[in-house]
């Protein structure tokens, strides 16, 4: 038997056994369950799922023991004695180093380009480490950049140098030279440090930070840590590309002459549906976070004239797939004195302008063509399919509703889930207005269509890879009209006096959208789940850090 084998038997033998799990019929529980015998499953579909999920972190903490064990030969046959090692450390106390001047100019990573040669000061993270010949090799990152800085001879052998961690921060000085042909750095340059100093040291061993998150972390795991997730180059790209996204967005809009207004995230109204609502006592009053800004956007029309928002939106919905979040960028307009397809090409031109201008970016397009090597930039005209095309289409390939659904073909007045709707937008592989739905899948304050009452002038817009990113339509714009779909909703009017008073002063042909901000980027820069896109995402069950 090799020696791996012997490790992993003695690790196996080691490990708990996985104890038994419970099921009872009549009194377990499926979703409040545990599996033991004072919690039972109710079903044998919960167990297996568990049992399942069991060995999967089984698999993991072998394959980390295995991981540990080896590390641990590897030090013991490779490392200094313990002794060596601290009379080495104990000499390295000796050396102190003293700053010559303070007369090097202060800078940020990514302004060393264009100061080469001279004297600079810089701080930041240490982002990785090496030690080689006598040289320690330090990757430091301060949120602009990376720079690879070199400490040589007596600043390699101080006792800082000698137990500096990842993640510690650090302040240096010296020269940025550019790198000779051959060698290998970001920006193609190096800082040749003559001075340098430990501002605050991570911790090592146990605690080090690389202990901490790794390639085989659970998502639980990495959400409780995802303050030291963002510290990752990946994490870290994807905010910065976000950033860039929202103002080229406002860049877009700007050019547009439209304005953005700021909405309350506390309402007493509903714009999508009762039962998504997160409420709140507001003063011995009920209240809600808002799930959409439409309704206030539409009463700055008579005098901002086309407006926007960018604006957190809440949504109290248990799911868990990968493009839902309960809190959310919504990015949302209103445009005044225009007709259906008029909406459909600002929208498609607002898409298209912003993806210019953040690909105009030379760092940006770096990050992008990184994180998404093959991304498409969309084509014009976007395809138009009509909803009762897409239930034809869905139907005429023998995709069926899902079982919980009720099974069978689809029909109209289906909402067509997020599997068929993806599965769709993959096959065309093209962005996809979806539109003119049924009045009954959509919001009340939605226009019919001029002659065929039971659809709505609306879009969903389709991206590959994602599906859903835009929703809007056309408002209705007469005052009875609008009373009737109050009742019809089951929704009393009183409350929306405000919103319903734009239609008998002054009304006019007007429509808007919104867009998840979230969803943009994950189809941008094809991440498998919207909560890469989030700073730290909310949703079910999780509501920390």
């Amino acid at each position: 038997m090799s020696s791996e084998s012997q490790d992993q038997a003695a690790i196996q033998q080691a490990l708990p056994s996985n104890p038994p799990v419970y099921i009872d019929e009549a009194k377990g529980s499926d979703t409040s369950g545990s599996g033991t015998q004072s919690q039972p499953y109710q079903s044998i579909l919960a167990t297996a799922t568990a049992l399942k999920r069991a060995k999967k972190a089984y698999e993991i903490h072998l394959k980390k023991s295995l991981k540990l064990t080896k590390s641990e030969k590897s030090n013991q046959t490779n490392q200094p004695s313990k002794a060596d090692e601290e009379a080495k450390l104990e000499e390295a106390r000796k050396i102190v180093l003293t700053e010559t001047d303070g007369l090097a100019k202060r800078i940020k990573i990514h302004q060393a380009i264009e100061n080469r040669g001279t004297k600079v000061r810089l701080f930041g993270w240490v982002h990785r480490l090496r030690q080689q010949k006598g040289l320690v090799f330090v990757v430091l990152r301060d949120g602009t950049g990376f720079l690879q800085c070199v400490l040589a001879g007596k600043l390699a052998q101080t006792y800082d140098a000698l137990t500096l961690t990842t993640e510690s921060t650090i302040q240096l000085t010296g020269k940025v030279l550019e790198l000779p042909q051959g060698k290998v750095a970001p920006d193609g340059h190096e800082l040749q440090v003559d001075w340098w100093q430990v501002v605050g040291k991570a911790p090592g061993d146990a605690e080090a930070f690389n202990n901490q998150i790794s390639e085989d972390s659970g998502p639980d795991t990495l959400a409780d840590r995802r303050h030291l997730v963002i510290r990752g180059e990946i994490a870290s790209s994807v905010l910065k590309v976000r950033f860039a996204l929202l103002d080229a967005f406002r860049k877009s809009y700007a050019k547009l002459s439209m304005v953005e207004v700021t909405p309350p995230c506390m309402v007493q109204t509903q714009v999508e549906g009762g039962s998504t609502l997160f409420a709140f006592d507001y003063y011995g009053e009920k209240a809600y976070l808002t799930q959409s800004s439409q309704l206030y956007l539409e009463t700055c029309l008579p005098s901002l004239g086309d407006c926007f928002c960018i604006q957190e939106s809440f949504r109290a919905e248990k799911s868990r797939t990968r493009r839902h979040l309960s809190e959310y960028t919504h990015l949302e307009a209103e445009l005044a004195f225009l007709t259906f397809d008029e909406l459909l090409a600002h929208i498609e031109e607002v898409i298209c302008s912003t993806l210019d201008i953040l690909l105009a970016n030379p760092k940006i397009k770096a990050l992008v063509d990184s994180l998404n090597p093959d991304f498409k930039y969309p084509s014009r005209p976007f395809k138009r399919m009509e909803y009762k095309d897409a239930i034809a289409w869905l139907n005429e390939r023998g995709i069926e509703k899902a079982e919980e659904d009720g099974g069978g073909p689809f029909t109209i007045a289906d909402d067509i889930p997020e599997a068929p709707e993806r599965l769709m937008t993959d096959t065309f592989n093209v962005p996809i207005f979806l539109i003119n739905f049924p009045k009954e899948i959509k919001a009340f304050y939605m226009k019919r269509i001029p002659g065929n009452e039971k659809f709505t002038e609306s879009v969903d817009v389709l991206m590959p890879g994602v599906g859903e990113i835009v929703g809007g339509s056309m408002r209705m714009t007469g005052y009875a009209e609008l009373i009737e779909a109050y009742k019809g909703a089951g929704i009393p009017s009183d409350p929306y006096y405000w919103y319903t008073d734009q239609r008998k002063y002054g009304t006019c042909e007007h429509g808007g959208y919104g867009l998840g901000v979230e969803r943009f980027l994950a189809w941008l820069l094809n991440r498998q789940h919207v909560r890469e896109c989030s700073l730290y995402p909310r949703y079910t069950s999780r509501c920390t850090p």
